[in-house]
């Protein structure tokens, strides 16, 4: 039997690190193939987003890569680390430190 501490636990069970979250973003705004993903997400070879894909389909995405019901559940913890970390570039930006957010928005991929 699974047991857990915290309910923080099984949350980053699931969307934990870098990638999983900023996927599950992406798929907010609809169904999307693994090369728009792979497009949209800097830095992420197409071995770690097929990886963070498969780890993903177990829990709350389907095969074609957008989310169940049970994943848009997701939608708010994903709103609230977007905002907390606007609000943390903000801050340090404020602090002197030399730093920008590129975009607001994931960027919309064309089919």
């Amino acid at each position: 039997m699974k047991q857990y501490h915290l309910g923080i636990e099984a949350t980053l069970e699931i969307i934990g690190g870098k990638w999983k979250a900023l996927i599950i973003c992406l798929l907010m705004s609809g169904t999307k193939r693994t090369s728009e993903l792979q497009h949209s997400i800097t830095g992420i070879s197409q071995k770690v987003l097929i990886q963070q894909l498969r780890e993903l389909e177990l829990s709350i995405s389907k095969v074609e890569y957008s989310l169940t019901e049970y994943g848009v559940t997701a939608n708010r913890i994903i709103d609230m680390m977007c905002s907390w970390g606007k609000e943390n570039i903000q801050i340090r930006q404020e602090r002197g430190e030399a730093i920008i957010l590129l975009e607001e928005q994931p960027p919309e991929v064309s089919n």
